[in-house]
């Protein structure tokens, strides 16, 4: 194998090491670079009382977390495109044209149902994913969610009451914290590394794609090939992260690795196993980063915050009063000094979710209140599954509803703010049954009536004092 010459940022973390044969390629140096630090190995110390200070216990994770960590193998007809991207220190195709290719990840067990979180560059375009448990039990995974912009997934077994990690609260989490990285690294099972956290909200430009969400924990932990999708730890055994990513020049673990925060693989799991999907908020701004000379240049009196360039025509921020020129210090009480800090407070809520802000404008502080709208400005999900379109939030009928009203079913306005169904007359308690003479069954009516025609729709239904009303609602 030719020695590698460098790379920048690969993800190797997770796991694609081919078990046929393969060849590093040479690639350009590395932007990101590491000394190799040799230490002395690290071994669990019991809590001693009365000790002069006291050494961290690492027993008490590895147990816990060893058991809902799981071995991943996937098989894939062809190479998938997103090895381009994560795992081209490989060479894949050294057999048949046709010959199955399999490669290796983690995965963590979040819920004793099955469900299982990993990266999104460990299965997708998977043929077949196969896990294997700490017990040695195998099975056949499916594919309940994944997401790029995150390098989330989340897949699922057939099995119950299954050992599970609960979540620790990212957030929390402190610069020089102890942690516990979990996983399979070059295909070894149950392997527990240990180190600290080296720092937060890293932006690494390692996932590329427009909208991606990087916002990771910096650790010196070993990570190696195969670590992908599996845990990052506390010393509680709680679920801090998911092992995505290593700065390396060689492919393997030389001193940085980097994991995507537990609140941001929360909430995502949270919309997989509700929705199927993510349900994204949008600020609706544009937006840079602080540094001195932009500072200086706009007669700020510091770095700290992020700037708005731009906010967005009807819009979450333009409808909470946001404006140009504005500089976000705060969002639901944490600071805010970089767009990756950013990203990750607004990734953890959903469209329809109310976010605290403050900002900096004209030499004070404006504290704002904004709802989270989707991409399309107009609709969102909320967290009771309630669906909010143009400005109007919608929940399903009760059974005791549909025999009150005699109707078969249908969705109540809960809400009303401004918007085009405001503006038509229509108010708060009217329960839509039908529209352009179609019943109104599911949240996917409503959204392909409101969101998908053309020119205009006549909406039918009935009031809670048992009036009958029709409103047209032009788009």
């Amino acid at each position: 194998m030719k020695r590698l010459i460098g790379l920048f940022l690969v993800a190797v973390a997770g796991g694609a090491v081919a078990l046929g044969a393969y060849k590093l390629m040479e690639q350009k140096r590395p932007l990101y670079t590491s000394a190799v630090q040799q230490s002395l190995p690290l071994r669990p110390v019991n809590y001693i009382p009365g000790a002069a200070f006291d050494q961290p216990d690492f027993e008490m994770a590895a147990s816990i977390s060893v058991h809902a960590v799981v071995h991943i193998k996937t098989e894939f007809q062809r190479k998938s495109n997103v090895y381009d991207d994560f795992f081209n220190l490989f060479n894949f195709g050294q057999g048949m044209p046709n010959q199955a290719i399999e490669a290796m990840g983690s995965g963590v067990i979040v819920d004793p149902e099955g469900y299982i979180v990993t990266n999104n560059h460990v299965v997708q375009d998977a043929d077949n994913i196969i896990v294997t448990l700490n017990d040695k039990r195998v099975f056949k995974a499916t594919i309940v969610g994944a997401d790029a912009s995150t390098d989330l997934a989340l897949i699922k077994i057939e099995e119950k009451n299954l050992p599970f990690l609960s979540y620790g609260n990212s957030d929390d989490v402190r610069i020089g914290e102890w942690v516990l990285a979990v996983g399979n690294p070059f295909n070894l099972t149950s392997t527990v590394t240990a180190g600290i956290v080296s720092a937060k909200a890293r932006d690494i430009n390692i996932l590329g794609s427009q909208g991606s969400v990087e916002s990771f924990i910096q650790t010196d932990a070993a990570v190696n090939p195969g670590n992908s999708g599996g845990a990052l730890v506390n010393l509680k055994g709680q679920l801090i992260g998911i092992n995505a990513a290593i700065a390396s020049g060689t492919g393997n673990y030389v001193g940085y690795s980097f994991a995507i925060p537990a609140n941001i693989v929360k909430k995502v799991v949270g919309d997989f196993m509700k929705f199927g999907k993510i349900q994204r908020g949008y600020l609706g701004i544009r937006y840079r980063e602080i540094d001195d000379q932009f500072a200086r240049d706009k007669d700020l009196p510091s770095v700290k915050g992020v700037y708005v360039q731009e906010v967005v025509e009807g819009g979450a921020a333009e409808k909470a009063g946001m404006k140009k020129g504005d500089v976000i210090l705060q969002m639901q009480g944490l600071p805010v000094n970089s767009g990756s800090e950013l990203q990750e407070i607004i990734t953890q809520h959903n469209p329809g979710d109310k976010i605290a802000l403050s900002v900096f404008r004209d030499g004070n502080q404006v504290d704002l209140s904004l709802t989270l709208l989707n991409e399309n400005e107009n609709l969102a999900y909320t967290k009771d599954n309630q669906i909010i379109i143009h400005g109007a939030t919608f929940q399903h009928i009760t059974d005791s509803e549909k025999q009150r009203y005699t109707i078969n079913d249908g969705y109540k306005i809960v809400h009303l703010d401004n918007g085009l169904l405001r503006n038509s007359g229509i108010r708060e308690g009217f329960i839509i049954t039908a529209i352009d003479k179609q019943p109104v069954h599911s949240t996917q009516d409503l959204k392909e009536a409101f969101t998908s025609r053309k020119g205009g729709v006549l909406v039918e239904g009935v009031y809670p004092n048992g009036m009958r009303a029709y409103y047209g609602i032009g788009l």
